[in-house]
């Protein structure tokens, strides 16, 4: 009995079929995502978002602004290193009680501000004064130990921790003091602002102790002469 063609078709199908289902078969699908993402580009990207976010630092850390307020750090520059090597070693000077009017016009801008928890400087005749007084209150002092916390361009800030042991004239006690020093400085990498915090501690603002601290600033050039900008 011959065979119609519709029935040989049905037959290599159903054969095929059962062949088939003895092994496993695997389907393929397209991808919904043609492009490969960059992940370690993108983990990288996040790590980097998260180690800066290039705002003021907490409370805990005594509110200084170690980066830039633009959100982005900026490269450093060649001579950079040199400029904030010259700065910290005439500060350093400064600090040991070898002040000299070279330091001032080569660093200091006549109407920078200087304070410390004592004394609040404005201007040249203020700030002067208190440098040159310091030979007369103490017999030595020496920098123990100093480190740079950050250098940036934008604002134009130095900011460093410093320990300075100080030697009384005369009593010859000793006296400790660890400092976080920021130095905002002009275009021309000039002093315009230094504020040295004791132990790390904030300046108050309260009006009591502000007084107290103006009130010493325009007293000592009258016991303290510098030497005349």
């Amino acid at each position: 009995m011959s065979t119609s063609p519709l029935e040989t078709s049905t037959t290599r199908v159903t054969s095929r079929q059962s062949s088939d289902s003895a092994s496993p078969t695997m389907t393929y699908h397209h991808s919904i995502m043609p492009i490969p993402l960059p992940i370690p580009d993108l983990v990288n990207s996040a790590a980097g978002g998260a180690h800066y976010s290039g705002a003021p630092v907490s409370d805990s850390d005594n509110g200084l602004v170690a980066s830039p307020a633009s959100g982005e750090p900026s490269p450093p520059l060649q001579g950079d290193e040199t400029i904030r090597d010259c700065i910290m070693a005439d500060l350093k000077e400064l600090y040991c009680c070898r002040p000299s009017k070279e330091i001032f016009e080569r660093i200091w801008r006549p109407d920078a501000v200087f304070e410390d928890p004592s004394v609040k400087c404005e201007g040249y005749a203020e700030y002067a004064a208190q440098w040159f007084a310091m030979p007369k209150i103490f017999s030595k002092s020496e920098t123990i130990s100093s480190r740079v916390m950050s250098f940036t361009r934008c604002p134009r800030r130095l900011v460093y921790a410093q320990t300075q042991e100080y030697t009384l004239r005369f009593l010859e006690t000793k006296k400790l003091i660890d400092s976080i020093i920021v130095v905002e400085l002009d275009d021309d990498y000039k002093i315009i602002r230094m504020t040295d915090q004791w132990n790390g501690k904030q300046l108050r603002s309260w009006f009591g102790p502000n007084l107290l601290r103006r009130a010493k600033a325009v007293v000592t050039p009258w016991l303290i002469r510098a030497p005349k900008a």
